[in-house]
């Protein structure tokens, strides 16, 4: 959801409110998915208040509790997308107030505790799952389209170092999505996904699914089209201060994954190395670095 459907009033409000609904307030601006989807107590402790401060913000904003936001929220998120253009309004407020160099602060401060976020135990397993069943896959189809390419690609790119089982999903002429009709349940399709949700994404994912291949996603909801496909989800952070959703979680975890498939390579993966090694030499692929003048 890329503006929530009290975003005006909330900011109509915001000078009014003591620090602590501005504090609240100032979530449910920057999270309008997670007001939909996530419940009271959570949102309290990602915003840094107590529960009771939410429901003090609703009577503030002229509801009776905090769950008449909350379904407004969600009625909204089904209700669809509501483009970039939405949230940058809010940016564009934010970063008159601050400047640019508080929107960058900002934003970094934003990055961090999404990182900080995947380091929890219940993620690390996630991600540890998955990786385990991508290993015992013969080959590993990856997708990733629009700004979740650069996911997809990387886990692909990795995985081309130490062998051959990986396949991107991914061509030119509209024939990227052909390769997929190869895969058998001994594959796996790896799928990254975040809102706004790309149609073809979906779509690939539900076929692969009725042929019996094990989808692993990488999305941002319990409730995402994917999440509802996959036989394993990693759920990636995606609120920025921007207008643009952020995809440096979705980048984080696939570089794990990606390590951690490659370390399950062994004494073949080792070999593939050495070969890539001497044929990116023959093709003087990386320059050398230059020796200091004495």
């Amino acid at each position: 959801m890329g503006q929530g459907p009290l975003t005006d009033r909330i900011i109509a409000e915001f000078d009014g409110m003591s620090a602590q609904l501005q504090a609240a307030a100032r979530y449910m601006l920057d999270h309008p998915s997670d007001v939909a989807l996530l419940s009271m107590r959570e949102q309290a402790r990602q915003a840094g208040v107590q529960p009771a401060t939410m429901t003090r913000l609703a009577k503030h904003l002229g509801f009776e509790g905090y769950d008449v936001i909350r379904d407004t929220y969600a009625a909204a998120v089904r209700s669809g997308y509501q483009g970039f253009a939405g949230k940058a309004g809010i940016q564009v407020l934010s970063q008159k107030l601050r400047g640019d160099r508080g929107q960058a602060a900002e934003m970094m401060d934003a990055l961090a505790a999404h990182i900080d976020r995947l380091s929890r135990p219940e993620v690390l397993d996630r991600i540890v799952a998955a990786a385990s069943c991508l290993s015992s896959a013969r080959r590993i189809y990856c997708l990733g389209l629009r700004s979740s390419h650069p996911v997809a690609w990387h886990v692909h790119y990795v995985l081309s170092l130490v062998g051959d089982r990986s396949v991107l999903l991914d061509g030119v002429a509209a024939t990227g999505a052909d390769a997929i009709g190869r895969a058998t349940p001994d594959d796996v399709l790896l799928a990254a996904s975040v809102l706004p949700y790309t149609r073809q994404t979906v779509e690939i994912a539900e076929y692969a699914a009725r042929r019996g291949v094990p989808v692993i996603a990488i999305t941002d909801s319990e409730v995402a089209p994917l999440a509802q496909i996959a036989t394993k989800v990693i759920l990636v952070p995606t609120q920025s201060p921007s207008f643009f959703h952020t995809m440096a979680p979705a980048f984080a975890v696939a570089e794990i994954l990606a390590a951690l498939l490659a370390g399950h390579g062994g004494e073949q993966a080792l070999a593939e190395l050495r070969r890539i090694d001497e044929h990116h030499a023959a093709l003087n692929v990386h320059l050398k670095p230059r020796l200091g003048k004495k």
